[in-house]
Order: structure tokens, then C-alpha cells, then sequence
């Protein structure tokens, strides 16, 4: 009897773990125009097999053999259910067709991909879709992301016409912002008024801000990902717009019959024009290119082309010229070799330079920097509870600081070239994410990055290696002593680094509605940007690590709980942050960055940290959506004096960084009134920008001389603003091919005069000392019509 038992279990045993799995593999796209979709939901009905497609449409399942339903869906869209046989890998290829039933019915949903996953361990991550975008009303009525995603906790700015924006207290420079996988080392066009990003080609936009995904490194603060169309494989397609200020075009369609796409993009400002008009030798207008293309050269094989060129050209009669822009291209292979092993080659271009003419002096200063970058990239679908991303990068970085020129025959100045720098930046990956249980997700990554400052230009050495002293009988930072030079061959390294870049997160599901997740990141970032200013400007200087330079190292804690509500109408996600950074570097009293060939000379290297609590509410279903976003933090710097000497900065005690913003407060909404008409608007509400102000002065031989508080102790008038837009869309045909929009907005809707600055002088009329508000905008209307054929 033993015996017949033991052989049933035996053979029982066997038939369960003999039995064959098979996987399903394939790609989602968009039936009208053949784009691959991100964030489609794929997964087989009654079972827990499932998940969601990659950046590339990419997906593959795995299950027992035997017959099942896969359904595929995507909010906005009509869910295919179709029944396979699984006895067998299969590749299937997915269309999604837009839900017309759902778009004549007057309630809007939020995309399904920007709503909080309460089961993903990623944390600190926010999506926003093109179509969200453009629903916010914007400065002079252009449509803009960077302004879009400073309407989410944790994200600021420096105030109306400031470059860039900051991520929980951290610096522009510690953002990495990507298009297509390519670097932008700035993202704004008339020193912020529009950012670089034209709405048109935009596919979708996530932003990190938490816990960084091990693939990507170089910066501590933040990621901006950003993906451009791929183009209407289906059909030829014209969208466009024009507005006041500016007006954009772009054409997209099908290539090689059908197996390719394309889309060509412009956008230029023309204010220019009417100063011309008004005899005005006043010139600021910006103008950038945008194109991509695609090719599926086998199921398994499709390529990808994309390029962008912008420039910004400024010019105040004949005393001041300044053009700048970004040039970047790339060419990517995504590769499926099996039905569980998706790969992405990049070969990637990139150019950030910029031109200064001043004419009262007769100075004509270019600069630039430089950078190719290749990256393999590759995704393994281990099971349905595990997949494994890894990788590897490098890239070359060639720095020119500065070649100076006299502007023409009668300038006093000497030419010149600064030094120009060199370095190598590599990085290898692993990334896991694991379903320990089926309330338990880990997602488990580690990063080696390495960086090599290469030769090819002396460097300066200093007397007992201390390029700033303090000087004890002035108690002030001055230049240390140099004593000679060190010349380094092309062949040689300057100086190298390496460091291991851990990255943990953990997702508790508490029920089927809410989560509990843990995260911890650490980042090296090798790049400075040299700006003692409270705002980036183009003129600022990226340096590398190296002798007197130690690369930035963040470490970052981060806890929230995320809550669906009434079926996803509602959610509400709350993040609590901690973050230090290492090695930040700060200036000291009186620096001089501009033209300067020893930086090491100017600064000292401290520490900051920023810690802080995000509160997000979003209403996702309805007439009206949006969300209200609320975050409470703070962000402080010490700079001791170090080798040095000397107090340091503000005595070796914290001060706040100028991106320290105690309360930040920010309401979107959208409202579709009719069929016709839709409204939308947001208010924001920021503390002022932590600013240093003189509280006295003393007279020294016939001068007056300022006496300056501690650093950053003061601030800037609270920020506010108000803003609305109205879409109208007139009567049309459904059959009609032209589809056209006017869109009608109001930014700072109250005409508050927000303070870019204040600026402290003497009255030249009565002497008294008084301080003077700088403001950039008033109440600013626009109209824009928007056209689709």
C-alpha cells in the first residue's frame, strides 16, 4: 500500500512540474496611427498573469499550457478580449481603437497611465501625457512641460523667467533632463519664458524625483524623460498652431509602405517682427527643429532616427548679442531576441553652445560643450513575478569653456582661449523587480559608474595644495598661491572615481486600494554647473570633477501611502523625503566665474540636505478633473572652510539654499462644460526665494559700503498666480478632415506683480536708500488657434 502511494505521488509530481509553460510576446499600438503605446494593461483573464506594456510597446507573458482570454486595454480606448491557444511562444500584435462611444459623452477621464500604481515599489515618479499638458493654460499661450510639472509636489522654479526647475530642494544642475535619450543641458528658451519641448511631438513625459531607477545616473536630484512621437505610420497628418507670440507646424506620416513613419516639426517666436515695426533695433526671438523616424525592419527589429535643433538669439542695439541653443541626435535598434529578451542599442550626439558679443568692450566669447554617448540596454522577462533589466553606457565629454576674441580691430581685448577639458563617464546596471508574495513587490537595482578626468591641459598646483586660503587680518577667502603647473598628455588621467550606486524599493499592498511602499537611492553626479547667481543663465559653465573638484554623492529616503478612491475616481499619494548630497560645491564672497581658467580658486565643497512631505489629490473621473498638490520641505547647505581655513561660509552654520521653498502649493483643474467648450485653470502659491539683503552700511574713505545679513537669511514676497484658458471647438463634420480650436488664456489672471528680484540703491534725487521690486509679468492674455488635418 505504501508503495502504490508513494508511486501516485511521484507520478502526480510529475505531471505538475512537466508541464510545459509557454510565453506570449508581441507589441501594443494605436490603430489609427500605428504608434506603439506605453502603459497598455496585457494580461490573461482569471489569472495573475500580467503586465504592462515597456517605452517601446514591448510586453511578453508567461503561463501554463492550455486555453485562455488575453485581454489588452488602455483607458480611452476599446479593451480587446480574444481567446488563444497556448501550446506554443506566440507573438501577437495588438491595435487599440479609440472608445468613440466614451468621447460622445460629456465625462473626461485622466490617462490610466498617470494614475498612482499602488503596486509598483517605484516611488517618486510622476507622468504626465501630451494631452494632459496641453490642457493647462499657459504664458503666452504656449503650451509647456517644464511648467507643467512644476504643478507637482516637489517641483519649483527661481520665480517668472528663470531657466530650468528644482526637485526637492536641489539645483537645476542636479536635474538630468532627456529627449529621446539625448542630454539637454538647457531646457529653456528666453531665459525660461518657454522651455525647449515642443507639445506637438511630445509622446509622454515621466519625471523622477525619488527613487532613481539604476539605469539612469549622472544627477542627483531627478530625471525628466522625455519620449517624441514616433510618427503616423497609417496616414499623412498636419497639426499646428498659431498664437501672438509664436507659431508652430508639424507634418507626420507613413514610410515604406506603411512599414515606417515620420514626423518633421517647427516652432518660432516672431515678437521680434513688431519691434522692427516700431523702429526698435531690439531683437529676442528662439526657433527650434524637431524630427524622427521610424523603420520596423522585421518583427523583431525596428529602428529609430530623431533629431533637435533650437537656437535663441538676443540682441540690444550694438552693446549686446547672445545667441544659444541646444543640438542633439540619435540613432536607437531595439531588438527582440527571444520572446522573453527585448534589447535597445542608442547611438547618441550632443551639442549645448552658446555665443556672447558685447560691443562696449569689444568682446566676442564662444563656448560649448560636447558629449556622445552609446548605450545597450536590455529587458528579461524572467517569469510573470520577475524581470531584470541591465546594461551599460558611456559617454565622452569634451568641455570648451571659452575662446575669447576681440570684436573687432579697436577692442582692448587679447585674444584668448580657456582651457578646455575632456572626461569619460561609464556606467553598468542591474535592475530587479520581484513579486515576493501577492501583496509584496521589491524592485532591487545596483549601479557602478566610473569617471575619468582626462589629460590634454596643464593644471594649475597651489602652495600646500590649497587653491582658496582664508585670510585671517581681512576675514575673507581669497586665491591660494600658485606655483606652477602640471601638464597632462591626451593619453594621461587627471583624475579617476568610481562608485557603487545602490537603489531599493518595497510596495506593500494593505488591500486592493491602498499601499504603503519604502524606498532608498544613492547617485554620484561627476558635472557642476558654475553659476553664483540665484538663476541659470546661459552663459553658465558646466565643469567636470577632477583635482580640486570631488564628483556630488546624494543618498535619499523616501516612504509614502497611496490610496485609490471610489473605484479610481479619486487617489491620494503622500511622500515623505530625506536627502543629503556630499561635495556640493558653493562660492565664496566676491567669486568671479565669468572667463575664469582656475574655478578651483572660487569655491568651496560642503554638504546640503533637503527633507520634506508631498501631498497629491487627484480627481480622475467626471465633467471635471485635476489634482491639488501641496508640499511642505526644507533645504539647507553647510560650507565649512575645510583645508581651507578659516569659519567658512556664514560662519560653517546651515543656511538655505536659494531653492528652499517652505511652502509650495499648486490646484489644476479642467472642466468640460460641452461639447463645445472646456475650461481650465490653476493657482499657485510658493514662499519667496531665499535672498541676501543688506541691513546696514558704513562710510570708508568718501564710499558707502553695504553690510550684508548672513547668507540667504532673507526672502523674496511670497509668489501667487492665477490662471485660466478656455477651448473652444466650433461645429464640424465627423468626416471632416480639418479639426481646428481656439484657445483663449489668462496668466496672472490678477495682474499680481510677483518680485524676480529687489535691488537695493540710493535715491539719486533726495539720497536716501530705497529698495526697487523687479517683476516680469503682469496679467498677460493670449489667444492661440490650434489645427489638425
Amino acid at each position: 500500500m505504501k508503495l502504490k502511494l508513494t508511486a501516485c505521488f511521484m507520478l502526480f509530481t510529475l505531471l505538475l512540474f512537466s508541464q510545459e509553460n509557454y510565453t506570449i510576446s508581441g507589441t501594443v499600438k494605436d490603430f489609427s496611427n500605428g504608434e506603439l503605446v506605453f502603459g497598455a494593461s496585457v494580461y490573461l483573464e482569471n489569472t495573475s498573469t500580467g503586465g504592462i506594456t515597456n517605452a517601446y510597446g514591448f510586453y511578453s507573458l508567461t503561463a501554463p499550457q492550455g486555453t485562455y482570454n488575453i485581454v489588452v486595454s488602455y483607458l480611452g480606448y476599446v479593451t480587446i478580449k480574444q481567446e488563444v491557444v497556448l501550446n506554443a511562444n506566440q507573438n501577437m500584435v495588438f491595435e487599440l481603437e479609440e472608445d468613440t462611444t466614451s468621447l460622445d459623452e460629456v465625462v473626461i477621464t485622466a490617462e490610466e497611465s498617470e494614475k498612482v500604481n499602488i503596486r509598483d515599489p517605484q516611488m517618486g515618479v510622476a507622468l504626465i501625457k501630451s494631452a494632459t499638458i496641453k490642457q493647462i493654460p499657459a504664458v503666452l499661450g504656449e503650451v509647456d512641460v517644464v511648467k507643467s510639472i512644476q504643478l507637482l509636489p516637489g517641483v519649483t522654479n527661481n520665480g517668472e523667467g528663470s531657466n530650468g526647475f528644482n526637485v526637492r530642494g536641489g539645483a537645476v544642475d542636479q536635474n538630468l533632463v532627456l529627449l529621446d535619450e539625448a542630454i539637454i543641458f538647457n531646457e529653456s528658451h528666453l531665459f525660461g519664458f518657454f522651455s525647449v519641448f515642443n507639445a506637438d511631438v511630445i509622446k509622454d513625459v515621466k519625471l523622477y524625483k525619488g527613487n532613481i531607477p539604476s539605469n539612469y545616473g549622472g544627477r542627483v536630484s531627478s530625471v525628466l524623460d522625455i519620449r517624441q512621437k514616433d510618427g503616423n505610420s497609417k496616414d499623412f497628418e498636419l497639426n499646428g498652431g498659431i498664437g501672438l507670440i509664436s507659431s508652430r507646424l508639424s507634418v507626420e506620416g507613413p514610410l515604406f509602405k506603411s512599414k515606417g513613419s515620420f514626423i518633421l516639426a517647427g516652432r518660432s517666436s516672431y515678437a521680434h517682427l513688431f519691434l522692427k515695426l516700431a523702429n526698435e533695433d531690439n531683437t529676442a526671438y528662439f526657433y527650434d527643429f524637431n524630427a524622427k523616424g521610424t523603420y520596423e525592419i522585421s518583427q523583431n527589429d525596428r529602428l529609430y532616427l530623431s533629431g533637435y535643433f533650437g537656437r535663441d538669439v538676443l540682441n540690444f542695439d550694438d552693446a549686446f548679442s547672445n545667441s544659444y541653443g541646444n543640438s542633439t541626435f540619435n540613432l536607437r535598434w531595439n531588438h527582440v531576441f527571444n520572446d522573453k529578451l527585448f534589447s535597445n542599442l542608442s547611438f547618441i550626439y550632443g551639442d549645448y553652445n552658446y555665443r556672447l558679443q558685447l560691443g562696449f568692450i569689444g568682446l566676442d566669447w564662444v563656448s560649448n560643450i560636447k558629449n556622445m554617448n552609446v548605450k545597450y540596454d536590455f529587458k528579461y522577462y524572467l517569469s510573470n513575478k520577475t524581470t531584470i533589466d541591465f546594461g551599460a553606457s558611456v559617454i565622452n565629454y569634451n568641455f570648451n569653456p571659452g575662446d575669447i576674441k576681440p570684436l573687432d580691430s579697436d577692442s582692448a581685448i587679447n585674444e584668448d582661449s580657456l582651457d578646455k577639458k575632456r572626461a569619460l563617464e561609464g556606467g553598468l546596471y542591474a535592475n530587479v523587480e520581484h513579486k515576493l508574495s501577492d501583496k509584496l513587490n521589491v524592485q532591487a537595482g545596483l549601479r557602478f559608474s566610473i569617471f575619468n578626468r582626462l589629460g590634454g591641459q596643464p593644471i594649475a598646483t597651489y602652495l600646500n595644495d590649497q587653491p582658496v586660503v582664508y585670510n585671517e587680518t581681512l576675514g575673507i577667502y581669497e586665491e591660494g598661491t600658485k606655483t606652477g603647473e602640471s601638464d597632462y598628455k591626451k593619453s594621461e588621467s587627471i583624475a579617476k572615481f568610481s562608485n557603487f550606486e545602490p537603489r531599493l524599493g518595497l510596495a506593500y499592498q494593505l488591500n486592493q486600494t491602498s499601499s504603503i511602499k519604502l524606498g532608498y537611492s544613492r547617485v554620484s553626479q561627476y558635472l557642476h554647473l558654475l553659476s553664483n547667481t540665484a538663476n541659470a543663465t546661459p552663459l553658465d559653465v558646466w565643469t567636470p570633477s577632477g583635482s580640486f573638484i570631488d564628483p556630488q554623492m546624494a543618498n535619499q529616503y523616501s516612504a509614502g501611502y497611496f490610496k485609490e478612491l471610489q473605484n479610481g475616481k479619486f487617489s491620494i499619494e503622500t511622500e515623505a523625503y530625506y536627502k543629503t548630497v556630499d561635495n556640493r560645491i558653493d562660492y565664496i564672497d566676491g567669486s568671479s566665474l565669468i572667463a575664469n581658467n582656475n574655478i578651483e580658486t572660487q569655491i568651496l565643497q560642503g554638504e546640503s540636505r533637503a527633507y520634506g512631505l508631498e501631498f497629491l489629490f487627484r480627481k480622475n473621473k467626471g465633467k471635471f478633473t485635476g489634482w491639488l498638490a501641496y508640499t511642505l520641505s526644507k533645504s539647507e547647505q553647510k560650507t565649512p572652510g575645510g583645508n581651507a581655513g578659516g569659519p567658512g561660509i556664514n560662519k560653517g552654520d546651515w543656511y538655505n539654499t536659494p531653492f528652499d521653498r517652505t511652502h509650495d502649493i499648486s490646484l489644476t483643474g479642467s472642466y468640460k462644460l460641452t461639447n463645445k467648450w472646456s475650461l481650465s485653470s490653476n493657482f499657485i502659491y510658493q514662499t519667496g526665494r531665499p535672498v541676501t539683503y543688506p541691513v546696514g552700511q558704513y562710510e570708508y574713505e568718501g564710499l558707502s559700503i553695504a553690510v550684508y545679513d548672513s547668507r540667504n537669511a532673507n526672502r523674496l514676497p511670497a509668489y501667487n498666480r492665477l490662471d485660466f484658458a478656455a477651448t473652444f471647438k466650433p461645429n464640424r463634420k465627423p468626416e471632416a478632415r480639418w479639426k481646428g480650436e481656439w484657445v483663449f488664456s489668462i496668466y496672472n489672471a490678477y495682474n499680481r506683480k510677483n518680485a524676480a528680484s529687489i535691488s537695493f540703491g540710493q535715491n539719486p534725487d533726495t539720497g536716501a536708500n530705497e529698495a526697487t521690486r523687479t517683476a516680469i509679468f503682469g496679467i498677460v492674455p493670449s489667444v492661440t488657434y490650434n489645427f489638425k488635418f
